[in-house]
């Protein structure tokens, strides 16, 4: 192949990567910009040269898919033989090779899991888990080795890091990190961080290994640099040792992975660390239209480190105007996103082609539903569909005995607040735990099923538990329907490397987007690059939703994501969009033919003579009077050994916060509070509505 041919094709840009092929190269590549296509193009065109050899030449990347797409488009490039890995497939190979040359045994065997020894470390050390809190444990675990940070280093890395894991404290953490490492070492396994620790180890503690190494590989290239932790980074100076033959590529503004050790630092920082190296930045977009590129390019404008990335230019014709979309709670949401769907896919959008991109994994509940009901086919990426999660699982369990062990008994009077009591022993509480990680998608998922017992109790008068169940299995069949070809519903970390000529990104409000527990600004702005991440996987279609209220007739005090500010424009789009009934049973109940206190309609319904108002009629509810006071019940209910709804039902809670009674002839007004329950509860009552009043 002539060099010619390499090089044709390429944008200036694109073309100065291709022939920058001596000295450190730093490329600081936007999304849909071609940066696979560049440094592909410049290792063919180096091997062509004479200027790579192919077989002392390493490519490094992140996943296995990446590294095969890397090699594939090598060949058809004319340049066979170059090394394509992933950082822990190029240092297992050293490992593998050299371990037994400098020890005399085997290379330990990787352990398959971390969680059993995860597990037995905790037990050691008695510190109480759940396989979530397992699971975040041995996250916390691969954070700490990825970071260079030993067992005794932990507590005060984690607290500069502002870390947390569950409700494990920093101390404990260390001492289950610690056993653990004591308990690979008496059963002589290795995890897969240690993999990049022992090939450290050997280089740097064996000149003669370096050497060989070095000697092996004389061209580095690495992708998706910003996503480099510490030990890969002292691993590829290893590699390099005094070389600068080196090209690196990155995006700062798709950082979205420093909870796992991912420091963008060295991307950035990389100029500085050699100077006089060549930098180019690609910036013109081959993926998204120009509306598309337009919000991406809005998005990032505000963050704090806007100069670091690059400005998208589109490079395709004009297509559809993106639209910003406000409902009136998640149902809604989730209703319109599939009518949507369903839309495009008449008018000759693939499913395979549209995507529903969300913060959290529970949040695919509500379109997995709605996508059912719709009749659209869908798969969830990057996790389990959701009554395929083990917590959701183990929570269907849980209800289901506690319907069989009523013995033919009514059931209780608020099946949502039985649905919580049960769900309690699960790991659910009115409170999301602090942090991220699994335990966070674990409450996540509860709370999900915590709402839908709501949806039901909302839609279906005297509803019981059995309903709830009932509900539950009817979603359940309806959403495992095999479908080999469907829309994609993922999380914005799943949706990284991704694209779909159609995309819809839900649930962007505060609180969501940013998550809650984001409370430092490095934590709030790689929130923002998340939502970059997801607007950037547009090519054509874009839509950017949320919601005012997490149910149908809540208090709609919602705001908009804070990333949204100076994107979306004056003119909101408003969606009066209300959800059918669909097979699942879905949709708000309208109120029936007492007097309602917002229309002056007859109250015959049970549970809305308790609200004081009909189902269908707006809510004035303070949520978080209502959030505070179903804690306080479920710390009542604690203490008393009862169900939650002896203390109040959530119906009366919503009466209590949408009335906010300042003392206790208003507070004795509203049903399902009788003298018994005044005299027991009501101080304590009051003094929340005092407090949210004051505030």
């Amino acid at each position: 192949m002539r060099v010619p041919d390499v090089l044709a094709g390429l944008d200036p840009e694109q073309r100065a990567v291709a022939s920058a092929l001596s000295g450190p190269v730093c490329v600081i590549a936007g999304a849909g910009t071609g940066k696979t296509r560049a440094i592909t193009h410049r290792i063919a065109h180096g091997v062509h040269t004479g200027a790579f050899d192919p077989r002392r030449t390493l490519a490094v990347t992140f996943t296995t898919r990446a590294a095969g797409e890397m090699r594939g488009r090598l060949r058809s490039l004319g340049a066979e033989g170059v090394q394509a890995r992933t950082f822990h497939s190029a240092a297992l190979r050293q490992a593998r090779y050299f371990w037994p040359q400098i020890t005399g045994a085997d290379l330990p065997e990787i352990s398959s899991s971390k969680l059993p020894i995860v597990g037995s470390a905790a037990s050691r050390c008695r510190v109480p888990t759940d396989r979530t809190v397992l699971r975040d444990l041995a996250s916390e675990i691969e954070w700490a080795k990825v970071s260079n940070v030993l067992p005794e280093s932990y507590v005060t890395a984690a607290e500069a890091a502002h870390r947390e894991v569950g409700n494990v404290d920093p101390e404990s953490v260390a001492k289950v990190y610690a056993a653990y490492e004591d308990l690979k070492t008496d059963r002589n396994v290795l995890d897969m961080e240690d993999i990049l620790l022992a090939a450290v180890g050997l280089l740097s503690g064996h000149p003669g290994v370096a050497q060989q190494v070095r000697s092996q590989y004389h061209h580095f290239v690495v992708d998706e640099y910003q996503d480099v932790s510490p030990v890969q980074q002292k691993l590829l100076d290893l590699w390099m040792g005094e070389r600068t033959d080196v090209c690196v590529v990155g995006d700062p503004a798709q950082t979205i992975y420093s909870f796992a050790g991912a420091q963008p630092d060295y991307l950035i920082g990389f100029p500085q660390r050699f100077p006089g190296a060549t930098v180019v930045r690609l910036f013109r977009d081959y993926r998204s239209t120009p509306e598309v590129v337009g919000v991406a390019n809005a998005v990032l404008r505000a963050a704090r480190e806007a100069h670091q990335g690059v400005v998208l230019e589109a490079q395709r014709p004009p297509g559809p105007k993106p639209s910003f979309v406000e409902h009136s709670d998640e149902l809604a949401e989730a209703s319109w996103v599939a009518g949507q769907i369903a839309k495009l896919v008449a008018n000759g959008t693939p499913q395979r082609e549209i995507a529903v991109l969300f913060r959290v994994n529970a949040q695919s509940e509500a379109y997995e539903q709605a996508l059912a009901d719709a009749g659209v086919a869908y798969t969830v990426r990057g996790a389990e569909r959701f009554f395929d999660r083990g917590e959701v699982r183990q929570a269907a369990m849980l209800l289901r005995a506690a319907v069989r062990t009523t013995d033919g008994a009514p059931d209780a009077p608020d099946a949502a607040a039985a649905t919580a009591a049960v769900l309690s022993s699960a790991g659910w509480s009115p409170a999301p735990p602090a942090g991220g990680g699994q335990a966070r998608e674990r409450w996540e998922s509860l709370a999900a099923l915590v709402s839908l017992a709501e949806e039901v109790v909302a839609a279906k008068s005297g509803a019981t538990l059995a309903d709830v169940v009932d509900e539950l299995e009817a979603r359940a069949a309806a959403q495992h329907a095999p479908t080999a070809d469907g829309v994609t519903l993922s999380s914005l970390h799943s949706a990284k490397g991704l694209e779909w000529d159609a995309v819809f990104v839900v649930g962007c409000h505060e609180g969501t987007l940013p998550l809650s527990y984001a409370e430092t600004l490095a934590q709030i702005e790689e929130e923002r690059r998340l939502l970059y991440v997801g607007v950037t996987r547009a090519r054509e279609h874009l839509s950017v939703s949320w919601s005012l209220a997490r149910q149908p007739g809540g208090r709609g005090n919602r705001r908009p994501s804070r990333f949204l500010d100076g994107v979306r424009p004056g003119g909101v789009a408003r969606s009066d969009h209300r959800p059918e009934r669909g097979a699942g049973g879905r949709g708000r109940k309208s109120g029936a033919p007492a007097r309602c206190r917002v229309c002056g309609a007859p109250l015959v319904d049970a549970v809305d003579r308790k609200l004081g108002r009909c189902g269908s009629c707006p809510s004035s509810m303070d949520d978080a009077l209502f959030e505070r006071l179903r804690a306080w019940r479920l710390e009542r209910s604690q203490e008393q050994k009862v169900p939650a709804y002896v203390v109040f039902t959530d119906a009366t809670l919503v009466a209590i916060a949408e009335s906010t009674p300042v003392n206790e002839t208003q507070l004795s007004a509203i049903p399902g509070v009788g003298r018994t329950k005044l005299e027991r509860y009501g101080a304590d009552v009051l003094e929340l509505c005092r407090e949210v009043v004051e505030e």
